[in-house]
Parts: structure tokens; sequence; C-alpha cells
């Protein structure tokens, strides 16, 4: 097959988003009885939509959210690739963020997404193929995914290569609890991912630093109800002379707790994870829900409670 990998275009959106909504077998919504009931596409809200996006695909389930999200990525925040066959167009996409992680990470290169026609034999190879090349000459020192986020990207990498787990998250309840340590937390408005140049993400890293920033500190979908009407934080963290950016959502159901993720330009201390409890007793959260590296769970204490969720972060090597 003859394909061309080239950087999306915003005429590709409605291409882009069909590929993904056409893994949607039935599109539904929540009755007043909290049941679930199917209804047509068309019937449905944005918001509505979105919630069917599992994995960070929830911008693809409409042309006007995919077309939002495509340029912020091409504005900066990402890598959005197309495969394009001939008079087919687009019949394959991925999602991948470049990015300079704390050692012994370095560079990484982090495939988000990839989707493809499934009577485009061979695109997935074509994908993988401009990554591998790509990451040769950009200085990547790994190729990352996430691992069983996805069985197209699992199956089109693992045909071919074979994949090292460098970390693994697990999720757990933190109780917010006041502290006896001085530090300052102030909201933060700028998005650029240059800020977290170097840096690790000790907490809440369950794809890559750059990828999960974007995803996180853009406020682009604060124009939709739903989203705006959850309680969001992006804030400036100093405590006992580390600083750090903290991302922290009030959770749906139950809004005495909240998601948290944090990056540092440093190993995390536990300085700074007594302050993070603390800002979140003041807040009046009741417990922190923080996917936490192995390397990094004894600094919680133990009276932090495992959730059962664990995720594998895995690697390609580059040689």
């Amino acid at each position: 097959m003859d394909y061309q990998v080239r950087q999306a275009l915003l005429d590709d959106t409605a291409a882009i988003s069909e590929l993904f909504k056409s893994r949607i077998g039935v599109w539904q919504r929540m009755d007043e009885r909290g049941h679930a009931q199917d209804v047509a596409y068309q019937r449905l809200s944005l918001y509505e939509r979105w919630q069917h996006g599992v994995h960070y695909r929830g911008a693809w389930m409409s042309l006007e959210t995919g077309a939002l999200h495509l340029n912020h990525l091409l504005g900066g925040a990402g890598m959005p690739l197309t495969v394009v066959q001939g008079d087919q167009g687009v019949v394959g996409y991925a999602e991948v963020y470049h990015g300079v992680e704390a050692p012994p990470l370095n560079g990484v290169l982090h495939i988000a997404q990839l989707i493809t026609d499934p009577a485009a034999v061979g695109a997935d190879d074509a994908l993988i193929d401009y990554l591998i090349n790509f990451g040769k000459t950009h200085d990547v020192q790994q190729v990352t995914l996430t691992r069983a986020s996805d069985e197209l990207l699992d199956a089109a990498v693992t045909r071919r290569f074979s994949l090292n787990a460098i970390t693994c998250v697990r999720r757990y309840a933190v109780p917010t609890r006041a502290g006896q340590v001085f530090y300052r937390a102030v909201d933060h408005s700028d998005e650029s991912p240059a800020q977290i140049h170097g840096w690790a993400m000790p907490i809440g890293r369950l794809t890559s630093a750059h990828h999960l920033w974007a995803m996180h500190m853009t406020r682009l979908w604060e124009t939709i109800p739903e989203m705006r009407a959850r309680k969001t934080h992006r804030l400036k963290f100093s405590a006992a002379g580390q600083d750090a950016f903290l991302y922290c959502r009030q959770n749906l159901y139950d809004l005495r707790t909240a998601d948290v993720a944090c990056w540092t330009p440093k190993g995390l201390s536990v300085q700074l994870v007594a302050a993070i409890k603390d800002w979140g007793q003041r807040e009046g959260y009741r417990a922190l829900h923080m996917n936490i590296s192995d390397e990094n769970v004894t600094l919680f204490g133990g009276d932090i409670e495992p959730e059962g969720y664990t995720q594998e972060i895995c690697a390609l090597e580059m040689k």
C-alpha cells in the first residue's frame, strides 16, 4: 500500500473524528433514574458525546470539539499525524507528545492515540515507522505508550517490537490532613509546556508528563457548562524550597474528593506531600485520589488506601 504520513490539517478534523466515532457501538445517555438509555447520536449534547471517549478521546466524539482539540495540538500542544492513502483520504491518525522529562527518562515520545481504518492494512505500520524515524533524528531516548490503553496501539507495536515496563503506577485515596509545613499555592494560568522541560511527574503520570500537561492545564473546555461546573484548580506550589505545578479536579460523583496530578523539577519530597494534603483539607476535600509510582508510595504515610487500579507505562528504547 502507498501511504503518506503527514501533519494533520484542520481540514482533516471530520475524517479523524469519524475514525474514533466508528469504534462506538452504542450511543447512550443516563436517564433520571441513572439507567443507560440508547439515544441517537444527533440527540446527544457535546458533553454526552464526550463521555463516550475513554482514554482522552472525548474531544474526538464531536466535530466541534475535535476541531478545537486539533487546533490546540497544531498550536504546539502535541503532534497530530495522519496517514493518507491516495484518493481514499485520511485512513489513520496518531496523536503523539514529545517532551523532555527528568532522568532517567530524558527525551520521551509518547503515543497517546493511534487509530486506523480496518480496511487500510499496513497504515498502522506506516505511522509507527514514521515515529521511530522521528525519534532517531530528534534526540528521543524512549518511545512510550500506556499498556492496554488501546488494543489497536498495543497490537501495532508489539507485532514488531518488545516493550519494557519503565514504571508502574497504582491509584490510592490519600486522606487530607492539616500539616506543620510552610508552603505557598497560587493560581497558575500559563499553559506553556516549556515550563516543565526536564521535570518529573511523580503524581498522576498515566501517560507522559507532556501529554497530561496538554490535557489538564488547558482551559479550552471550560466553555462546556458541564466541564466548567466541576471545580478545577491549576496551581503553582512552593514548599520547603521545592517548586511544583499541581492540577486538581473535583470528582463527579463525590464532591469531597478530587483527582490530583503534580509536576516537579526534582523527585517528590515529604514536605511537598504534606503541603498538598494540608491544601486539600483547607479546600474542603476529605481525600485526594492519586496515581503514584511504586518508588514514591512510602512518602505518603501508612494511611493511604489502594483502590485496585494499576497501570504500566512501557517503552521501546531507541538504539
